[in-house]
Parts: structure tokens; sequence; C-alpha cells
């Protein structure tokens, strides 16, 4: 998925191998909140797993990726 349109995430080649992470934090975006929500954590849960990032946070990404993925899905 690109992040790189999504202000809440950023990549740096020295933070977690340069993979997307919440930006100001080492929380992967990939991995730690869209594998966590897709295992059935909810964002409540993935907070209290990561407490550098916000529930809100986490609300914002998941919502960021879904539209993302709608726009992928669309047929042209």
């Amino acid at each position: 998925m690109d992040w790189s349109n999504c202000p809440l995430v950023e990549t740096k080649p020295g933070v977690q191998r340069g993979r997307p992470v919440v930006r100001g934090t080492r929380v992967t975006v990939d991995d730690s909140i869209i594998g966590n929500w897709e295992a059935g954590l909810e964002p409540l849960a993935i907070a209290e797993l990561f407490p550098a990032v916000t529930v809100r946070q986490i609300e914002e990404i998941l919502s960021y990726a879904a539209e993302q993925q709608a726009h992928v899905s669309r047929p042209a």
C-alpha cells in the first residue's frame, strides 16, 4: 500500500528498515496496525499494545487504508 499521502505515516531508512511507521514512533503500520486489525483486534486493543500510538491515530490510519483499498478496487 502506498502510504506517501498519509500525514500520519513516515518512512525513514534508519527506522524499522525503512518500513512505514506511525510518524514519530517505531510502530510499523502494515504489521502492527493493519495486521492486528485484520487479526480481529479493535483500535483500543491495538493502542493498548502500542502506547506510543493513540486510538484516534489508529482509526485514521485504518480509514486511510480503507479509502486506498476502495480506490484500488474500483473498476476503471
